[in-house]
């Protein structure tokens, strides 16, 4: 992120703005919406979740009500009859972002942060996501609301779901070789565009965009303390935090809860089929929405306790289970309440994942009743129905006892292998990798990528200056002058 304007551009953009009916919310809204004026409240109740209108970047909360306005934190807690565990494990909700997913707030701060001080032009300039699904998604969605015209690359063997609605918001595709890990097919179309189109195309890479992780740590951590003093018992304590790593933007929310508990584990996770973090490894795998095959320049490693391996095949068996009639049969003879089964298609692939994960900290760290872990649904199975049909069409349709099979080994079988409590040298080892990636390949420097490890300001700066930002938005909001 830099400081400098251009006084020029911004009066651009700031007309633009005029003219599209744009007003922006700041950091504090979006993670306290009773701070919403009073008219964009009203307003809003004439505007669907996932409408096309300005006004719906106001519902990039954790806080939108399903039946209109806003709320409390949307989270479901996993039983004990689904997690095996005792511990207490605490799920916040993704789909009731415009979008249904949380990806609208990770491409928020990226886009904004630049338009509030000219570096971004949308009279002629184009706003390029590259992504494995959602964020593409997200900042497809935030481009338009914002009138910034955008272009989507991600990986051709994502669900079809994903191309579809980015074909409804009019973005420019470019589907690239390979899956969810094949990042840098990814990267490397993303240079293609860019050195074709210099002037145009402005690049707002999820995996060095800080303002990706910073939005987590203003918003999310938040969210979770707020649901953590909510839920919270007699001597129950926040114990850990396990997330999916991505593009590392949502552990970000863990710098945040570190500083306000400071004695919790964090956990980041990735697919066995693609072991980078633990082993240095490769490969691909159909957790969609994770990513791997490199260390993301915005993922501050000195701040996690643990590097959890996700198999691919029980998300996707655990996906029949929580779907399929004969599963949700199963689930309700096992003691899991229908209301709950009602809302098990609240989780999409990477959720399961996330679930899993938080699953194996708890028995790995021998947790009771005591202990809380928190982690995060990005989005729902609304994404990837066709994943489900496609399932049916190769093993056949889903019996009971396929469920009861899938139940005792993937839910009830968690196991600790897979997991590497770190030390100071394995996250050094694991920082290290950011060199390959980032220096050799992407223009960063050596020297800071020393800084990010040996600095703690160098993080601590980074994540409050959403506090800077707040105060241009509300100056570009007053320039505007529709409030």
């Amino acid at each position: 992120m830099d400081n400098e304007v251009n006084e020029k551009v911004l009066e651009k953009v700031i007309q633009r703005a005029r003219e599209r009916n744009i007003i922006i919310p700041t950091y504090e809204q979006m993670r306290n919406p009773k701070k919403v004026p009073d008219r964009i409240k009203e307003e809003l109740k004439n505007v669907g979740l996932w409408d096309l209108h300005p006004r719906n970047l106001f519902r990039i909360t954790w806080k939108n009500d399903p039946r209109g306005g806003f709320n409390g934190v949307n989270y479901m807690e996993m039983p004990k009859e689904i997690t095996g565990v005792k511990a207490r494990i605490i799920v916040l909700i993704g789909k009731f972002f415009p979008t249904g997913s949380h990806k609208v707030g990770a491409t928020f701060g990226p886009l904004v942060e630049k338009l509030v001080r000219g570096a971004f032009d949308p009279t002629r300039q184009k706003a390029l996501w590259p992504s494995t699904g959602n964020y593409c998604r997200g900042g497809a969605y935030d481009s338009y609301l914002l009138s910034c015209p955008s272009i989507a690359v991600l990986p051709e063997g994502m669900s079809k779901e994903r191309f579809e609605w980015l074909e409804k918001v009019g973005a420019e595709i470019y589907p690239t070789p390979g899956v969810e890990s094949n990042v840098k097919e990814v990267f490397d179309k993303t240079e293609e565009l860019k050195s074709e189109r210099p002037e145009e195309v402005v690049v707002l890479n999820q995996f060095e965009e800080f303002g990706n992780s910073i939005w987590h740590y203003a918003v999310t951590g938040p969210a979770m303390e707020e649901v953590f003093h909510k839920e919270k018992g007699k001597n129950q304590r926040f114990t850990a935090l396990f997330l999916t790593q991505g593009s590392a933007g949502t552990l970000g929310s863990g710098n945040y809860l570190r500083e306000k508990f400071p004695k919790i584990k964090i956990a980041a996770g990735e697919s066995l089929q693609c072991p980078t973090l633990l082993y240095n490894g490769f490969g691909g795998h159909r957790i969609e929405g994770i990513g791997d095959k490199h260390v993301p320049w915005i993922f501050d490693v000195r701040n996690i306790d643990m590097v959890i391996d996700i198999d691919d095949e029980a998300c996707m068996r655990v996906v029949r289970l929580f779907n399929e009639p004969a599963g949700k049969k199963l689930l309700g003879g096992k003691g899991v309440t229908q209301e709950l089964i009602d809302k098990l298609d609240l989780l999409g692939i990477s959720s399961i994942a996330n679930i899993f994960g938080a699953i194996k900290m708890a028995k790995y760290y021998e947790m009771d009743e005591n202990d809380i872990v928190f982690t995060i649904a990005t989005d729902s199975m609304e994404l990837y129905r066709s994943r489900i049909k496609e399932m049916k069409g190769e093993y056949g349709e889903y019996a009971e006892i396929e469920a009861a099979g899938d139940f005792e080994r993937y839910l009830m079988g968690v196991t600790t292998d897979w997991m590497l409590e770190l030390s100071y040298w394995d996250k050094k080892r694991m920082h290290n990798l950011k060199y390959f990636t980032w220096v050799e390949q992407r223009g960063k420097t050596a020297e800071e990528l020393n800084e990010q490890w040996h600095s703690r300001e160098y993080w601590r700066d980074k994540f409050i200056s959403y506090e800077k930002w707040d105060k241009r938005i509300e100056e570009f909001n007053e320039r505007v002058g529709l409030i």
